[in-house]
């Protein structure tokens, strides 16, 4: 008998701000909200911004004055729009008017008769040994030279994609624990996952007090690594611009680090481990690992993730150049603008509507799956379950970044799985897909066609069709983690969040049936059955993801389980429910810290109980079972 691998906690961050609670949901469709639930995530947003805090039993904002509730006050109402989802580059990320880089020139000269001026933003970034400088005033520099030299000087340039769907500004995950020169994806990735477990309710300790060690595991990487100044992109720049490079620029650039983060920093895990990597398709590549193992009963608690930082002026750059980036003046050409204003910006990522490139995106997002044996044990929430994840590649190809066939077969798989499992009706009435949804010309054609012929092919006539894109941007490996955060919140609120920031449908868009809705669409919170989560990567990584909604997930669980049993998992839920709230309340008040246990509990070799069957170690019930099976019997015969 399989065990359904059901979602018992969620969280992360992203530009929609904390998953937990729904709180990211929630500000994609802020204006549908009821004022509790509107006020509650703005108070959300603004503790991490920083823009309010919790003092003597009240919230104060920066300048100490107290805010009454509630209503929320429209000054700071309107910052946290402002600084929230896609809006042009802030300077917290960088100065999008002064993009430093490197001009080459060669200089003659000999005898010191060559001598010119040059201003100080314009000095190269090492000065060779056989110049010497005379400063002239605060702006300029005389330069002599006793010989011919090759120098690269330093220059700034405006940056040719000016938008990004960065997390809410002010805040930072590095200040909220010893974040020690963490890279920001792991940075964000210890506060994802932290968010995720204690959404759960459930002490972690106490949950793995109930399981063998190796009955847990951690699937959770990204999709380029860590290429900020403290990883990769440091790693790779620094001895080139004469600085240092450090001890942990190679091993923490590495892209399964979030994973490895969990395993030393939050867990203590000694179970099972890995990061796939997959391109955009990353998440669900880590989604598929996890879903097999609890599916096989190996593992029973399953952490899934990942996080992707990419809001840096080189990363932008390499995407630019692939003709692939939503540019300002391709944005200003679309709506024949001259400039463009902040309100242009909000709407630089067009899923399905004349666009010209995607809009880069950071988020982290982690889900907490268990068994269904062991979520019913332990009275834990069940949000929903993954019903399968289908991996294809595109066969041969031309160019390695042109789509192709793969995600034909994986949405086919996807769609028939629902069907066989809840039904033709429910298929073509009660299911949507959230798209991978780029707002590149190319995804717009190659994507909605791979939609609407599975449409057909099922005899769908109006398939739901969402893509949270829109709204945060392409987070590229975390991609499918904000997909599946944004489509768990349809089962609380009711909301499918629409196409807003696409004017129109475009011509070459294949939707003959599709429902590319422009507008929120209110379905009801059991108005869907299921979700697709679609993703089409680089290289030929495809990936669907059927994600099956919280009141299915009961309903299959009446027909595994008796009465009695489920109505004890309803009773042991009320501690697990009053827990998450009281870990929401503390979050919306700035109180939560995330988890990050540096030199906890450290085991080595000595510690460990070992015999020919079994690993026992300290802290841990039930030890690791070392009596494998031989899966090849048949040939000793």
């Amino acid at each position: 008998m399989s065990q359904l691998p059901v979602i018992v906690g969620f969280g992360g961050i992203n530009p929609a701000g904390r998953s937990s609670s729904h709180h990211a949901y929630r500000r994609l469709i802020l204006d549908q909200l009821d004022a509790n639930s509107r006020n509650e995530t703005l108070v959300s947003l603004a503790s991490l911004m920083g823009l309010i805090r919790f003092n003597n039993g009240q919230f104060e904002d920066q300048l100490g004055d107290v805010i009454s509730f509630p209503d929320f006050p429209m000054g700071l109402t309107q910052q946290i729009l402002d600084n929230t989802l896609i809006r042009r580059i802030h300077p917290d990320w960088f100065d999008v008017n002064h993009l430093l880089f490197n001009r080459p020139a060669t200089l003659q000269g000999s005898d010191g008769s060559l001598v010119f001026k040059l201003r100080n933003k314009h000095l190269p970034a090492q000065i060779p040994a056989n110049w010497i400088l005379t400063p002239l005033n605060t702006s300029e520099t005389q330069v002599s030279i006793q010989g011919g030299c090759d120098v690269l000087f330093n220059d700034t340039r405006v940056a040719a994609v000016q938008s990004a769907g960065m997390l809410p500004t002010g805040f930072d995950p590095g200040k909220l624990y010893q974040s020690r020169n963490h890279p920001r994806g792991l940075q964000m990735s210890v506060f994802a996952a932290s968010d995720a477990l204690r959404s759960v309710g459930i002490d972690y300790d106490s949950i793995a007090a109930r399981l063998s060690p190796d009955q847990i595991a951690v699937f959770a990487s990204n999709s380029i690594g860590q290429l900020d100044d403290n990883g990769f992109g440091g790693l790779t720049k620094f001895a080139a611009l004469g600085k240092r490079t450090t001890s942990k620029q190679m091993p923490l650039g590495y892209a399964q680090m979030p994973a490895d983060f969990i395993n030393a920093y939050l867990l203590g895990n000694a179970g099972m481990t890995g990061g796939a990597l997959g391109a955009c398709a990353t998440f669900l590549y880590n989604l598929y690992n996890g879903v097999q193992e609890i599916r096989s009963g190996r593992r029973k608690l399953v952490l899934v993730g990942g996080s992707d930082a990419p809001v840096t002026p080189e990363i932008i750059e390499g995407f630019r150049a692939m003709g692939a980036l939503a540019e300002d003046k391709y944005l200003q050409a679309l709506d024949n603008l001259e400039s463009l204003s902040n309100a242009d910006y909000r709407k630089a990522c067009r899923p399905f509507g004349n666009n010209c490139g995607f809009t880069i995106g950071e988020s982290s997002q982690y889900l907490v799956l268990m068994s269904d044996d062991l979520a019913i044990e332990t009275g834990a929430q069940i949000f929903g379950a993954i019903g399968d994840v289908y991996v294809h590649a595109d066969g041969h190809k031309k160019s390695i970044s042109a789509p192709g066939i793969g995600n034909y077969m994986t949405l086919g798989k996807a769609a028939s799985f629902i069907r066989k499992m809840l039904g033709e009706t429910s298929l073509k009435e009660r299911s949507f897909v959230q798209a991978h949804g780029t707002s590149t010309p190319q995804n717009r054609v190659t994507e909605s066609h791979v939609i609407n012929e599975t449409a057909k092919a099922f005899g769908i006539e109006h398939w739901n069709v969402s893509a949270v894109k829109a709204f945060v941007g392409h987070s590229q490996g975390c991609a499918g983690g904000d997909q599946i955060m944004a489509s768990l919140g349809v089962w609380q609120y009711g909301i499918l969040p629409g196409l807003i920031t696409t004017p129109a449908i475009a011509d070459d868009v294949h939707h003959s049936h599709l429902n590319l809705s422009l507008q929120h669409q209110n379905v009801g919170p059991k108005g869907m059955d299921s979700a697709i989560i679609n993703a089409k990567g680089f290289g030929g990584n495809n990936a669907s993801a059927v994600l099956l909604s919280p009141h299915v997930v009961n309903q299959m669980l009446e027909k595994r389980y008796s009465k009695d049993v489920l109505s004890t998992w309803r009773n042991k839920q009320e501690s697990a429910l009053a827990q998450a709230q009281q870990y929401d309340q503390d979050s919306q008040k700035g109180l939560s810290k995330p988890i990050y246990l540096y030199d906890n509990h450290v085991l080595n070799g000595e510690d460990l109980g070992i015999s020919d069957t079994e690993i026992k170690l300290p802290g841990y019930e039930h030890a690791i079972s070392i009596d494998v099976e031989n899966p090849y019997a048949d040939f000793q015969k």
